[in-house]
């Protein structure tokens, strides 16, 4: 496996942008289409699943390093949620880009990965189904923000508007809340 350490490097190499990590897919997928090929000992479905696990908890760590419960706590606190919700949504095509990589060379495999793209993807879609969560939560943060603004006219807009403010009021103090819990919120194994 000597011939991926270059490009695992380059991969798990934190002060390269995220987005540019991307670019290494398809070298390491066609690099893992030659072991398969040529190798006489690690063209097995066993150490593909392992070695594809692998590049799937690299991915997750790069992913949060480049964003972290800490940083988007950190957004929703300074009113930059639309912030977070740009790096998650960088997080997420990274993902998307290394499993469509995969599919394309398991394509080329000439259907030899004969693999359920659950045991080898189990991790990676749950991280990005968390990063969905997350994002979610932000993008209702940049709605209800807009709440706090809302000034509404009329002969029963004082009582309309103290009521909208309100919910806006019980919306943060709920988003407060979880911005206290005391686990990594990106971490996967933790529900």
């Amino acid at each position: 496996m000597q011939t991926l350490f270059d490009l695992f490097n380059e991969l798990t190499d934190s002060a390269k942008d995220l987005s540019e990590s991307a670019e290494l897919f398809v070298p390491i997928m066609h690099t893992i289409l030659l072991i398969w090929t040529y190798s006489q000992h690690y063209n097995t479905p066993s150490r593909l699943v392992v070695l594809i696990r692998e590049i799937c908890n690299a991915i997750i760590t790069r992913c949060c390093q480049f964003i972290n419960g800490e940083m988007i706590f950190g957004f929703i606190k300074n009113d930059e949620s639309k912030e977070a919700n740009e790096k998650l949504n960088v997080a997420l095509e990274v993902c998307s880009k290394f499993k469509d990589s995969y599919f394309e060379y398991k394509s080329k495999a000439k259907n030899q990965w004969k693999i359920t793209t659950n045991a080898l993807f189990v991790r990676l879609d749950s991280f990005s189904e968390r990063c969905q969560d997350i994002m979610h939560l932000t993008s209702t943060i940049l709605q209800f923000n807009r709440l706090g603004k809302i000034d509404i006219g009329n002969t029963k807009g004082k009582t309309l508007t103290a009521s909208i403010l309100q919910i806006h009021e019980e919306f943060h103090k709920a988003v407060d809340d979880f911005c206290q819990v005391k686990y990594e919120i990106m971490n996967i194994e933790k529900r």
